[in-house]
């Protein structure tokens, strides 16, 4: 089944200052009129997801998960390794439009995978590879995903590795140190 949604890499492109505060402006004027249409909450959270900006990765997976608490003020060092609870049948938006469920696994997943959260963006977007095996949207971020856990790994490996180094290199100049006394 082809889809029409651009592949993981164009999702990476961020939208403008400008573009991001018109779906905040709409998304606000209708908060405060009690009344924030399923598309315009999409809207709003796409744009957050797609955010390089931490902060508004969190907000926007938080709207599409249909979370109802989240600090607005989280410090940087705890946004990227943010815990949301992941309960698929509170998404307002999943729930409400079914002709959404697609898009909302994707910038779920996309969001996870972008705040670190990569077991999480998995499993969204493994939910929607079961629904859709050819979607090559979800193929490109599956693989950008297994890329970004393969690289950490080696990232942590190295660090590990050095520490060790380091360590024995240190050991042995006190051992070589105690044996000239």
């Amino acid at each position: 089944m082809p889809t029409e949604l651009p592949y993981a890499a164009d999702a990476e492109e961020s939208l403008s200052f400008d573009e991001l505060e018109v779906l905040k402006l709409q998304y606000q004027k209708e908060l405060a009129q009690s009344h924030v249409t399923v598309q315009t909450k999409f809207n709003y959270a796409w744009g957050l997801v797609k955010s390089p900006q931490a902060e508004h990765q969190v907000e926007g997976v938080r709207l599409l998960q249909g979370a109802h608490s989240v600090s607005d003020n989280l410090p940087a060092s705890r946004t990227r390794h943010y815990e949301v609870n992941v309960l698929m049948l509170s998404a307002d938006i999943y729930r409400a439009e079914p002709g959404r469920r697609r898009e909302c696994l994707y910038y779920l997943a996309l969001g996870h995978y972008k705040m670190g959260n990569y077991e999480e963006a998995r499993r969204f977007n493994a939910l929607l590879l079961d629904k859709e095996p050819s979607n090559l949207q979800a193929q490109s971020l599956a693989s950008l995903i297994d890329t970004r856990v393969t690289r950490e790994g080696y990232i942590g490996m190295a660090i590990v590795g050095g520490l060790a180094a380091l360590s024995t290199l240190a050991l042995a100049t006190i051992i070589r140190r105690a044996s000239r006394k």
